[in-house]
């Protein structure tokens, strides 16, 4: 099978994980916020915080240096696994010691048992890790995708029944720690792969130089992605951050759907094109130009609709997460392109460069949330927004240094979306003005994602004819051999 087949047979099933699984999880996630308060959801992204430290620490970066290696041997396999298992088994025996530390730290005493159930999650990635890396590496995603359509739903509906069993915030805890546990019973039963008992110095060399990049650029993205979230629980409390970590989920949930889909390919396919760099760049440009096609419209749609989503998906009680929602969707408009600059940097074996950037983004971060927390969370939801947008020209200038690409056609790849995207808004905009308060939100929604979305696809068609061509010509092409199979198959 050729690169492209398996890339559209990874894309399938990449849309099959994630979409299903975000679909899921955002049922899930729309019920628990219906039937939890904001503290619940507040204490169990504190929680969070301290974790998502400390799994910083737990994959030394071994996931990517399998993915990107070109040679790959058994040592490599069997030296992670071991290495993996026994830092994960480290880091929860930690856990348990430090939840009470961490929950006296935050003045939340809830914390403590919280914190000590969920550092088990440690011990369970480590038993998948090597896993997924495979799996991942040879772009064969079906059993990835069961996995998380599993696991996210068993988890969910444990968390559901925890909610109505009135279990408040440990409804959240059973969710994550049932579905950790229901991820590591389906990779191991679907890979065929078994660690052997042997740990070799030179191959774990091998990993650890390309990883020790990816273990300064996690830690690094910790400050990124968690310093809003530390401060404002530090400052603001549980409550408070409850609020902010609802909008904040809403965008992670969107940008694993819409973006997450292609990105989860990108760095085993960029890999595989590290030598041809005509090929790499196209690659790398139609991965933008296809994901910016869908995350423009939705993010922005998103933002300019988040005063009727919130109250008919979680109820009046999240009104205060409206305007987060808000400023936090316009960043999601850069994650279009720019998650892909991390796996591009990856693939040609540049990840010092990837953690040179990364530390930039960590310290205008954390600079900027700590400047803007005294105002509140709207205020950190707009500082994360400016920083954005002021880094953005830096950011592409470096991956055009680094890269050789050619900024005009890397630009170009935006410019249907943006066009398509701002008319869209701009309808919903005028919608909303002269239909007052004669629609109920419901009516309203329905009517503005519909003549918003029937405008954005009239405007790309007519801006982005060629790429309406090519995927109709995929489409047919993928049809035409599904009913050759089944053909064959009678």
């Amino acid at each position: 099978m050729s690169l492209r087949q398996k890339a559209i047979k990874g894309i399938i099933w990449s849309v099959i994980q994630s979409w299903g699984r975000q679909a899921i999880s955002f049922i899930v996630f729309a019920a628990l916020a219906r039937l939890l308060d904001p503290e619940a959801f507040g204490l169990v992204a504190l929680a969070s915080v301290f974790l998502a430290f400390v799994q910083v620490f737990l994959d030394q970066g071994f996931v990517n240096a399998i993915i990107q290696r070109e040679e790959l041997h058994p040592e490599h396999l069997d030296t992670a696994f071991w290495t993996n298992l026994g830092i994960g088994a480290v880091l929860t025996v930690l856990g348990f010691f430090l939840g009470e530390p961490v929950s006296r730290l935050f003045g939340e005493s809830q914390l403590t048992p919280i914190i000590q159930c969920l550092s088990l999650t440690f011990l369970f990635s480590a038993l998948i890790n090597v896993q997924e890396a495979i799996f991942r590496r040879n772009l064969n995603f079906k059993a990835l995708a069961v996995r998380e359509l599993l696991a996210v739903s068993i988890g969910g509906c444990i968390g559901i029944i925890s909610a109505l069993s009135g279990l408040g915030v440990w409804s959240l805890v059973n969710q994550q720690l049932v579905s950790s546990l229901v991820q590591v019973f389906v990779l191991w039963l679907a890979s065929d792969w078994r660690p052997k008992l042997s740990f070799s110095i030179k191959h774990f060399k091998d990993l650890f130089f390309f990883g020790v990049n990816v273990i300064g650029i996690n830690f690094l993205n910790f400050f990124n992605t968690r310093s809003d979230d530390l401060l404002i629980g530090y400052f603001l409390g549980s409550v408070a951050l409850g609020y902010y970590s609802i909008a904040y989920r809403l965008l992670q949930v969107v940008t694993q759907l819409i973006i997450g889909v292609i990105n989860g390919l990108a760095m085993p396919i960029f890999s595989r094109l590290q030598k041809e760099p005509e090929k790499l760049h196209h690659a790398f440009y139609k991965g933008i130009h296809f994901s910016s096609l869908i995350a423009f419209p939705v993010f922005l749609g998103l933002s300019v609709l988040a005063p009727e989503l919130i109250v008919v998906l979680f109820g009046e009680k999240w009104i205060p997460s409206i305007p987060v929602m808000q400023i936090l969707n316009l960043v999601g408009v850069l994650y279009a392109g720019f998650y892909f600059n991390s796996p591009m940097l990856m693939a040609i074996g540049k990840p010092n460069w990837q953690l040179g950037l990364t530390f930039i983004q960590a310290i205008c971060n954390v600079t900027a949330f700590a400047i803007a927390v005294r105002w509140g969370i709207v205020a950190v939801a707009a500082a994360y927004a400016i920083r954005s947008y002021l880094m953005a020209p830096f950011t592409i200038w470096l991956v055009q240094k680094l890269t050789q690409i050619s900024i005009k056609t890397y630009l170009h790849q935006y410019t249907a979306p943006l066009i398509g995207s701002l008319a869209m808004s701009i309808s919903i905009i005028g919608i909303r003005h002269f239909s007052g308060n004669i629609l109920s939100p419901n009516i309203f929604l329905l009517v503005s994602i519909t003549f918003g979305s029937v405008l954005y696809l009239a405007t790309i068609s007519q801006l982005d004819s060629e790429f309406i061509r090519e995927m109709k010509e995929l489409f047919y092409s993928m049809s035409s051999k599904s009913i050759k199979r089944n053909s064959q198959g009678l």
